[in-house]
């Protein structure tokens, strides 16, 4: 099959296009490098890349009828949730009207296949942990909210025009290719482990920790953390289950277990062998206390089976990339 990967020079993306280059899928790559990095085309030589927007229609319809594509993945959104309530003009924009564009150039070259990458950021405040994918979509800030509305798209887009797709809601993202050639490369980095090992590195003078005295054991928020490698190959799990027949779904990507920010600092203390400066901040706006998945019906539907079950050994991985990366990637 021949797959059309939107944002494949991303953090979650590339690790898509390199887990499904391996499956033995042809992949052509569409990024307009805002957020994304030209250097993954480096790595990921059998791929191609094509450097371009989702919403310029000649070219995204040209491509997927000149590769004569059969499925796209799409990663090619905005997700910083403060920038997102900074601006959400911007996340409407992106993750919602240039979707919609993407959608329609689907439709006019009749693709049948569609993955669309979600967050756990659609629920909001959690009513109950687990996380189960009835749970009520209530997001708390203009990302989450994109999110939703884009989701909402899809169904109708399935029953008016038969569009088959997959949803896949990640909570927390984690960890890089363990070959050590793929890694996380946000700018401005938001995320815990990355902003742990920056710390690590001397690259920032320290961690703050947003909220110590929320009702968990140790104090500090806990969260659902998940490899990238893990989440990969449920894109690929996913787009077979399609092309089996399997009908328009949503699943919930995650570990099923809770991990505190205290305890991700002490693993990634292990695992570099170096004393993380920490400061306690206050809370954070809207930061629920506990966010845990549960991805029953990801293993029950798709066959998905996490490889990467241990917080250390998904932190090493990071570690190492970081470590071959001490400035990102290069030509950034």
């Amino acid at each position: 099959m021949r797959v059309l990967v939107t944002g494949g020079a991303g953090y979650i993306g590339s690790h898509v296009v390199k887990t499904l280059l391996r499956s033995g899928y042809e992949v052509t790559v569409l990024d307009n490098l805002v957020r994304g990095h030209k250097a993954v085309a480096k790595v990921l030589k059998e791929a191609e890349f094509v450097w371009g927007d989702i919403a310029d229609r000649e070219l995204v319809t040209g491509i997927l009828r000149s590769r004569r594509i059969d499925a796209v993945m799409h990663f090619a959104a905005l997700s910083l949730v403060g920038e997102s309530v900074e601006n959400p003009t911007l996340y409407y924009e992106n993750n919602v009207i240039k979707g919609l564009m993407l959608l329609d150039s689907i439709r006019e070259a009749d693709i049948a296949y569609f993955i669309f990458s979600s967050s756990a950021a659609v629920y909001g405040e959690p009513l109950q942990v687990p996380i189960e994918e009835d749970h009520v979509l209530l997001p708390t800030n203009p990302y989450g909210a994109t999110k939703r509305a884009f989701e909402e798209a899809l169904k109708w887009y399935d029953s008016a025009y038969g569009l088959k797709y997959m949803s896949l809601r990640y909570f927390n993202a984690v960890g890089a290719d363990p070959e050590g050639d793929l890694g996380e490369d946000h700018r401005p980095e938001t995320h815990l482990v990355p902003l742990i090992l920056q710390a690590a590195m001397g690259k920032r003078e320290k961690i703050i920790v947003y909220g110590a005295d929320y009702p968990t054991p140790d104090g500090t928020c806990i969260r659902d953390y998940v490899h990238v490698c893990d989440l990969a190959s449920a894109h690929v799990l996913a787009l077979e289950a399609l092309t089996r027949g399997q009908s328009s779904a949503v699943y919930n990507l995650g570990s099923e277990r809770g991990l505190s920010v205290w305890e991700i600092i002490q693993a990634a203390r292990k695992v570099t062998g170096r004393n993380i400066p920490v400061e306690i901040g206050p809370r954070r706006p809207g930061d629920p206390a506990v966010l845990v998945a549960s991805a029953k019906k990801a293993k029950e539907f798709l066959g998905w089976k996490p490889c990467f079950t241990d917080i250390e050994g998904i932190i090493s991985t990071a570690w190492e990339w970081y470590c071959r990366h001490p400035e990102g990637y290069d030509g950034k």
